[in-house]
């Protein structure tokens, strides 16, 4: 541990663990705003940069917000406060919280977003879906994770029992094939994942789980005879990942590196109808 800690200290520790290089060309990670110089005694780790986030950081006393999400991907004209970008980052400005993101970079990473995931889930001997382009037989890094699970399972149990590993959302977790499938092999993505489904087919996995699967994808990667399918919310499938995160920072600086376990899922209502019969 080091016995003065600052923003520059941080974000250079992190831009270790999670090299900018990595990161896809289209994201935009690292430090977003904050004076270099400002110490640093909490940080406040988060999947979202939102109002209530921003609200917990100030709560909390945070000098740092650690993201996943980037708060500017997209290209923006103006930051004024009357734009809900711009409001966060004047309030983030004038109560001297610097922010910083880990997003794809941290995907890759290994240990990243997917190992945090598949540890929830008890997932062992891990390797990745999609092997990082350079990285170096056995360093682990790439997308997704697959890995094998303690004991066979079905597909109904698995499902019942990655919804009560992972954080508890309006969404819950859904799954498509047969209830009674034994799994054996999990993949796992931490964020939307229908873009690696034939990476997983390929994989020869029995079940793959993600967020936002989408319904064409999905239905004909089933008909397909792919791997059976688990669609979790995306704000659950990254959170666990904030408590590796927060536990690094924790024992590399002398700070207090706080977890959010506010839901920023944008789906906040989940109703069933019991009888599979239309309303009237």
């Amino acid at each position: 541990m080091t016995d003065s800690t600052t923003v520059r200290a941080v974000v250079d520790a992190l831009d270790q663990r999670y090299p900018r290089a990595w990161a896809e060309q289209w994201d935009r990670v690292g430090l977003v705003l904050g004076d270099f110089d400002h110490p640093v005694t909490t940080v406040l780790c988060v999947v979202d940069c939102v109002p209530e986030t921003v609200d917990q950081a100030l709560a909390v006393g945070a000098d740092l917000i650690v993201a996943h999400h980037p708060l500017l991907l997209k290209p923006v004209s103006s930051v004024a406060p009357d734009t809900f970008k711009g409001r966060i980052i004047h309030r983030l400005i004038r109560a001297d919280v610097a922010l910083y993101t880990a997003h794809t970079n941290a995907d890759v990473a290994a240990p990243g977003v997917s190992d945090a995931l598949a540890a929830r889930l008890d997932l062992g001997r891990l390797r990745p879906l999609v092997p990082a382009q350079g990285a170096a037989e056995g360093d682990g890094r790439g997308i997704g994770r697959i890995g094998e699970l303690a004991a066979p399972m079905s597909l109904a149990e698995f499902t019942a029992f990655a919804a009560g590993r992972l954080p508890a959302t309006a969404a819950g977790v859904r799954a498509a094939g047969d209830p009674d499938r034994l799994l054996r092999t999990v993949a796992v993505c931490g964020g939307a994942g229908d873009g690696f489904l034939a990476d997983a087919a390929r994989a020869g996995v029995d079940a793959y789980l993600c967020a936002d699967l989408r319904h064409h994808p999905a239905s004909e990667h089933v008909a397909a005879g792919g791997p059976a399918l688990l669609d979790v919310a995306h704000w659950a499938t990254e959170r666990p990942w904030l408590d590796d995160v927060a536990a690094w920072l924790g024992g590399r600086f002398p700070v207090d590196a706080v977890v959010s376990d506010l839901d920023t899922d944008p789906w906040t209502v989940h109703a069933v109808n019991p009888s599979k019969e239309p309303l009237t």
